[in-house]
């Protein structure tokens, strides 16, 4: 099983400057071979018998001719121009297979990275060897022992991280407390609604928390003159805000997931049309600041680890507006109404924990298959990528 493990680096100040410019020089090379693939493509297109372009090509390209035009290159690790050119031939093939958007050019201050190879880093400990810069301390020391496969130098704000993917035998699963089922209902108010009927787990919000703030420091940003020193340490206080939020926004979606696959064997959601959901103007900041594409993506690996599943009901899936008493459908229940009263039978429901106990008996009625075996149901699985692991404090929700 290859899983990365995501350690924050503690460089001084040259061995900063130095991540930098490795980082610039894989951008560089990036969006150079980028812009010469469309050109090729081009050419290739009008007259058939020229070839089409590659990542291998364009790698001996570059290295036929960057002493001459790119002397610069030469300052930093071979491996931070030839990965950046081996990873847009990998987007390519994404592309073509469907499973990626067509690849953009990379952004200074944004795309900030550069992958090294194997063989061309060494770990000591809580440090770790670059080439061409000798050894930078780790906060911690790597956590999974295997073969270690590649290593990716990335900065968030004015923070460097090293991503180490590593080829790990695969760990014995350790299942849920229970083989139980619940579902699982996604909401703007409270992030998620249990049907076991536990008060709603409110989300953090945390963009909404620190809005006035981020817009201080967006005024005061767009008052620095440009290409000034105040405007770089601005930008960087501005930097270090969106990177606290996501950091608050992925440590409460990481103790949420692991929780639930931790209790439960089976976990029923919607296949939310989040596209279409933020739409809504209305809607679309408090949308954005809850994240349920990152929620469904950890909860579908964390349960694969455990040896759990998650069921993903359709987006038509009547959930809010079928009684979970009797089954029957109303016709229609605007987002305004958030308790209604079953005209069939009589239930009074709450919208979000009704959704979720219909979550619920979704998956319990896909987790028997047609053949009668439990757990292989047909419910709509996706693969997800896995996260680079991170310590994840469990916090037990509170069970009634």
């Amino acid at each position: 099983m290859l899983i990365a493990h995501k350690i924050a680096l503690d460089p001084n100040n040259a061995q900063a400057t130095y991540l930098a410019r490795a980082a610039g020089t894989a951008r560089f090379a990036y969006n150079w071979a980028l812009a010469e693939w469309q050109r090729q493509y081009e050419a290739w297109k009008a007259d058939n018998s020229l070839p089409k372009p590659s990542q291998a090509a364009l790698r001996r390209q570059l290295n036929a001719i960057k002493r001459e035009q790119f002397p610069w290159m030469l300052e930093v690790t071979k491996c931070a121009p030839q990965m950046a050119i081996i990873q847009l031939g990998q987007a390519f093939q994404n592309f073509f297979a469907g499973r990626a958007r067509y690849p953009q050019f990379r952004k200074k201050g944004v795309h900030d990275r550069f992958t090294l190879t194997n063989d061309q880093f060494d770990i000591d400990g809580c440090r770790i060897r670059i080439p061409n810069l000798g050894w930078v301390r780790m906060r911690e020391s790597l956590r999974f022992a295997g073969k270690i496969m590649s290593a990716t130098i990335s900065r968030v704000a004015d923070r460097w991280f090293v991503s180490i993917a590593v080829d790990t035998e695969d760990p014995p699963k350790c299942k849920a407390e229970n083989q139980g089922i619940v579902g699982v209902d996604l909401g703007v108010s409270a992030l998620a609604t249990l049907s076991t009927g536990e008060p709603p787990i409110p989300g953090p919000k945390p963009h909404k928390a620190l809005l006035d703030r981020l817009r201080r420091l967006s005024r005061s940003l767009s008052r620095k003159q440009k290409g000034s020193r105040n405007r770089r340490k601005a930008k960087a206080k501005l930097a270090r805000l969106h990177a606290r939020i996501a950091n608050i926004r992925l440590d409460a979606l990481h103790k949420l997931t692991t929780e639930i696959t931790r209790r439960f064997h089976t976990v029923g959601i919607e296949d939310l049309n989040v596209r279409g959901m933020m739409a809504n103007r209305h809607l679309a900041r408090s949308i954005a600041d809850m994240s349920f594409h990152e929620f469904r993506r950890q909860l579908e690996y964390k349960a694969e680890r455990r040896g759990g599943r998650v069921v993903v009901a359709d987006r038509w899936f009547p959930s809010s507006k079928t009684c979970s008493a009797c089954g029957s459908v109303q016709e229609a229940m605007p987002l305004s109404v958030r308790q209604w009263i079953c005209p069939d039978c009589g239930t009074r429901h709450d919208r979000d924990l009704n959704a979720a106990r219909n979550l619920a008996t979704y998956a319990a009625s896909s987790a028997v298959s047609a053949c009668g075996e439990e757990g292989s149901g047909c419910g709509r699985t996706t693969a997800a990528k896995p996260a680079s692991v991170k310590q994840e404090a469990s916090s037990r929700l509170s069970q009634k």
